[in-house]
């Protein structure tokens, strides 16, 4: 979908020329809740599938400003909007009640959408055999982003529900659960079995359970009434026809393996709950294990039903041991000093230039474009949470000068993302 890309890209000229009001005293509402006639399950961190639950884009703290209230969550957002909703089907799981359900964030609880019969479920949307465990959907609700971001919203949304997905991966380490994320599912058919009509859409979903190698359930009887998500609505038909256009992928290859990452799991789920963006770095070099030890655990494989191809270029500016320059698997593609020029393509963000490391994902599978950018948005996520882990700081930045970063990497495709990591 390099037309879509192409169409949202940022020039230092069209950042200069916005002219898009933001309406500030009428923003969208960041929590989809059901009504109080929806049962619901209170989530209780002391009971182990409850907590797995709870790592799952949870908030974690609340954040105030003259006027406004932000509510962090253990996944990041492009401007704290918060696109993604998640929905999840259980079947055969400990401590919970078989059904499908609404993890709603804002409450802490599991909100019960239906019922969930022997012969039932949202698998055949997957086309896989029906699974013993959770499988996860994930959402957007598009106007909380392009609210603020107009039509590149759609490039946030998938990005933010990566990261959530991300955030899933976590858990699934901590509580030593296999996963697979899919992106191969009938959107269009998902989104009326759960009344979205246009606001809402499917973007992927990941299976941690076990698939039986023969029974195929049938749809869930769902009888679901549309609830709107957002308080008000303005529709951007551009972000609706790049989804519509991106939901068919091509044939990609499947990865099964399982990353590997060893780590304390103390520090680790401390990681989860205290991950935040850094908002400025004070310039203190990192280690050239740090940095490698960034490298091992980020390239992890992911497993997917459709693994597309991303490639990470490190702006090294502070490693200790390391010359600065562009370097990628292995080895520089140029030495010298761009920290500054790192910065300026970052639409000028002194994040980019005062970081250890300035990270650009780029990928060039324009047939595979949500799965593509999801990709990256995990792959932000994990350097999120290795920052965490080994004590310094991340930043994600999804806003930069398109084609002047792909100029100055040497490199053809789409960048995807950027993130800043430092002290």
């Amino acid at each position: 979908m390099s037309s879509y890309h192409d169409q949202t890209a940022h020039t230092y000229r069209s950042v200069r020329m916005k002219s898009h009001r933001i309406d500030w005293d009428n923003p969208p509402k960041p929590f989809k809740t059901y009504p109080e006639s929806f049962p619901r399950i209170m989530l209780d961190a002391k009971v182990p599938s409850h907590r797995f639950l709870m790592l799952i884009g949870g908030i974690t703290a609340q954040k105030s400003y003259p006027g406004v209230t932000y509510a962090l969550r253990t996944n990041p957002s492009a401007g704290a909007l918060y696109p993604t909703e998640t929905y999840v089907q259980i079947r055969a799981v400990e401590g919970l009640e078989d059904g499908i359900y609404h993890l709603c964030a804002l409450e802490n609880a599991l909100v019960r959408l239906g019922d969930l019969n022997e012969n039932e479920g949202v698998e055949t949307f997957l086309h896989v055999k029906k699974i013993k465990g959770f499988v996860f959907l994930f959402s957007a609700l598009y106007y909380r982003s392009s609210w603020k971001y107009q039509t590149r919203a759609f490039r946030y949304c998938l990005l933010d529900t990566g990261h959530m997905i991300g955030t899933l991966e976590a858990s699934c380490l901590l509580f030593k659960r296999d996963y697979c994320a899919c992106y191969r599912l009938d959107r269009s058919r998902l989104n009326t079995l759960f009344a979205f009509e246009n606001e809402e859409f499917f973007l992927s979903s990941v299976i941690v359970g076990e698939e039986d190698e023969v029974l195929s359930p049938q749809i869930a009887a769902l009888r679901l009434m549309r609830v709107e998500g957002t308080g008000r609505f303005e529709a951007d038909l551009r972000i609706e026809e790049a989804y519509r256009r991106t939901c068919t992928l091509q044939a990609e290859e499947e990865q099964h393996a399982m990353p590997a990452f060893a780590f304390d799991r103390e520090r680790w789920e401390e990681a989860i709950w205290k991950r935040r963006s850094i908002r400025d770095f004070t310039q203190k070099p990192l280690s050239k294990e740090q940095f490698f030890e960034t490298i091992r655990f980020v390239t992890e494989p992911i497993p997917s039903d459709c693994d597309v191809r991303v490639d990470l270029y490190a702006v090294i500016n502070r490693v200790n041991g390391m010359e600065q320059g562009i370097w990628r698997e292995g080895k520089y593609v140029q030495k010298g000093d761009f920290s500054k020029y790192a910065g300026y393509l970052c639409l000028e963000q002194a994040l980019g230039e005062e970081s250890g490391v300035t990270f650009f994902i780029v990928g060039g599978d324009a047939q595979n474009y949500q799965a593509m950018m999801q990709k990256a948005g995990i792959i932000g996520h994990r350097l999120y949470l290795i920052a965490t882990y080994l004590g310094f700081g991340c930043s994600g930045i999804g806003a930069y000068y398109d084609d002047e970063v792909k100029a100055f990497l040497q490199c053809e495709g789409m960048i995807l993302y950027a993130l800043s990591l430092g002290y």
